[in-house]
């Protein structure tokens, strides 16, 4: 069982919402978001994560980019 599963709650500083998703926790600071957590994992909300998202898109595109090569 994950961490979501178990019922957490969002860990960015200032946010109550019910956490749907668990990222790492370096890549979530990366993308500019302030967390109250220091563990290994961070769980976002649903607004949270699709901040991330929004954030992270170039670096991933450019990631998957990487590994598409036939």
């Amino acid at each position: 069982m994950g961490i979501v599963s178990k019922g957490s709650s969002c860990n960015v500083d200032g946010c109550d919402n019910d956490a749907v998703r668990s990222l790492n926790t370096k890549k979530v600071q990366d993308a500019g978001l302030r967390l109250d957590s220091t563990g290994k994992k961070s769980a976002l909300c649903k607004e949270h994560y699709k901040e991330w998202k929004k954030a992270t898109k170039d670096d991933r595109s450019l990631e998957r980019a990487r590994y598409d090569r036939d």
